[in-house]
């Protein structure tokens, strides 16, 4: 590595020291490493905001923006207090039953949508079943984001990872539903088993409120009924919008947009009210580490460990599929995985290629996009969806730091990679 990549790593390594720490607040440690990158010259105003490769992803921005404000006005029916009661009730007042059932929800909902969206809707459900049982909203919040993540993967468009790999390998949604499904059947319920154990303490309830809960009457939670017309029309078509994005050529930031856009106009609530659930520290937050990670791929830091990879595995296919699961799962928990995927991809189209033909060969793209999704579950800022729990979790005063989210994401993120290998190599290499 030349002095310049090694300074960039030095810069990025001591951001993430102070974002680990909590020394600072982390949109500060994002904002400053961000603002020290571009002084020292690793990247540049035009790249930061206009690159695709290396700049901020607007589309994960306005794909968040759009979404904040939709289910902002739909927590303003009363919607959610009806979920929460429903859920409850559904699960006759258990903790666990009660984690069980947003988990698989989560999980299935991931990979119809996306897990950020599906993080956005299935959060404040969480926090009012959590209030109404006198639950620690931490355990069952945390459960949710890493189901997320695991549901996301099974499908093209459940995590934007996906959607590279899609494009660069000519995989369709059939293609990730065949290879990717089966395996996230099997991690969802065994993740579901760990999570028994993992957060144990969490599942004492108070049988007074269980009771108080079972005799609400969920109807009676809807507050505005017309707006919740509304509001459900729109996120209908805005799902739709997600689910036939390829088809209609619009990036779901777009179909965000124009459904908050469109919510916004028809229900005529005031800009402050459509505005107050935005967490606009989540997206500045992102904003400084899109400009951090690009700075990576700007100096080609990511490139080199790329490219080592390719050197390093020598052709061998199986031994380049472990590597590529393994190194993508550790990438991805410490940087962003839209870019390192983005940058890999024409690394491993050139092994798939030179193996042309080779049973393995596809088993390439299965590794990367299970190491990618699945180790974004290992650090707090492994994965989008996880950055916006913990800012959803704030607002609603509840913190969870960094170390207490990520004792929990490694263990499960370690597993799912241990689960991984033997997958990859009994479906595409023992069995082929």
């Amino acid at each position: 590595m030349t002095a310049v990549q090694i300074l960039a790593v030095v810069v990025f390594a001591a951001t993430y020291v102070l974002i680990a720490t909590e020394w600072v607040h982390r949109v500060a440690a994002a904002l400053g490493g961000a603002s020290v990158m571009l002084v020292l010259g690793f990247t540049d105003g035009p790249t930061a905001y206009h690159s695709e490769a290396a700049g901020i992803d607007w589309n994960v921005i306005f794909l968040l923006l759009g979404m904040m404000v939709i289910v902002g006005v739909i927590k303003q029916t009363g919607l959610f207090e009806f979920l929460a009661i429903f859920a409850v009730k559904r699960a006759r007042g258990r903790p666990f039953l009660v984690l069980a059932i947003f988990v698989v929800i989560t999980a299935v909902a991931s990979a119809l949508l996306d897990n950020v969206t599906t993080v956005l809707l299935i959060a404040p459900v969480t926090f009012l079943v959590c209030d109404r049982l006198a639950l620690n909203p931490v355990p069952y919040l945390i459960a949710e984001v890493l189901a997320s993540n695991i549901g996301g993967t099974a499908t093209l468009i459940g995590d934007p990872p996906n959607i590279i790999i899609g494009s660069k390998a000519g995989l369709s949604f059939n293609d990730f539903l065949v290879n990717l499904g089966p395996f996230i059947l099997v991690l969802l319920v065994v993740f579901v088993a760990v999570c028994r154990w993992m957060f144990r303490d969490a599942f004492h309830s108070d049988p007074d409120r269980v009771a108080e809960v079972m005799a609400l009457s969920e109807r009676e939670a809807i507050e505005n009924r017309k707006l919740l017309a509304q509001s459900l029309g729109v996120l209908v078509l805005v799902l739709a919008g997600f689910t036939l994005h390829t088809v209609l050529h619009a990036q779901p930031s777009v179909v965000a947009l124009l459904g908050a856009g469109l919510l916004v106009l028809v229900s005529r609530i005031t800009t402050p009210q459509a505005l107050a659930d935005v967490e606009w520290e989540t997206l500045v937050f992102f904003m400084g580490l899109f400009v951090m990670v690009g700075a990576l791929v700007k100096t080609g830091v990511i490139d080199v460990v790329a490219r080592a990879l390719a050197t390093a595995t020598g052709g061998h296919l199986l031994v380049a599929a472990m590597a590529l699961l393994i190194l993508s799962a550790v990438m991805s928990g410490i940087v962003d995985n839209i870019p390192f995927v983005a940058t890999m991809t024409p690394v491993v189209a050139g092994l798939v290629a030179d193996e042309h033909g080779s049973p393995g060969a596809h088993a390439l793209w299965w590794a990367l996009a299970l190491g990618a999704d699945l180790g974004g579950n290992a650090t707090a800022v492994g994965a989008s969806a996880n950055v916006v729990a913990l800012g959803l979790a704030k607002r609603n005063g509840t913190e969870i730091t960094f170390w207490q989210f990520t004792r929990y994401g490694a263990v499960i993120a370690a597993i799912s990679v241990v689960l991984a290998a033997p997958y990859l190599w009994l479906r595409y290499f023992a069995l082929a």
